[in-house]
C-alpha cells in the first residue's frame, strides 16, 4: 500500500473534500454544500475549483465513484456521487496529524487562535 505521506501537504480544497466524504458519500454540489456549512462559510469551493481537485483525488486513487445505491434512485441519473477510499482516510489521518503538530508548534512559539477562522479572504 502506498504510504500517505507522499501525498502531502494537501490543499486547503483536498482536506476539505476528503473531509466531507468520511461520513457520507456525495456528489459535488453536496460536498460544496457540507464544506459551507461546516466552515461556516468561511470557506467556500466553486465548481471549477472543486472537479479540477476532485479529478486529481481520482487520479491519486484517495477517492472513487460510489455506486448508485437504492437511496439514489430518485436522484438525478447525472449526479456522481464519490467516497473516500482506504487510502484517502489514512491520507487525511495523515493531513490531520501534520497540522496538528503545526498548531502545537505555533501555540508553543505563543500564537493564539483567532475568533474566526481565516480559511479564504474576505471580501
Amino acid at each position: 500500500m502506498d504510504d500517505p505521506r507522499r501525498f502531502l501537504p494537501l490543499s486547503a480544497q483536498q482536506f476539505q473534500i476528503l473531509l466531507a466524504l468520511t461520513d457520507a458519500d456525495r456528489h459535488g454540489y453536496g460536498i460544496i454544500l457540507d464544506i459551507e456549512d461546516r466552515t461556516r462559510g468561511a470557506l467556500r469551493i466553486g465548481t471549477g475549483t472543486l472537479y479540477t481537485a476532485i479529478a486529481g483525488l481520482l487520479a491519486d486513487e484517495l477517492i472513487a465513484e460510489a455506486g448508485r445505491g437504492a437511496a439514489r434512485s430518485q436522484d438525478d441519473a447525472r449526479r456522481k456521487y464519490y467516497r473516500l477510499t482506504p487510502l484517502g482516510h489514512g491520507v487525511l489521518q495523515a493531513e490531520t496529524s501534520r497540522l496538528d503538530a503545526l498548531v502545537r508548534d505555533a501555540r508553543r512559539k505563543g500564537v493564539r487562535v483567532t475568533s474566526r477562522p481565516a480559511l479564504s479572504r474576505t471580501k
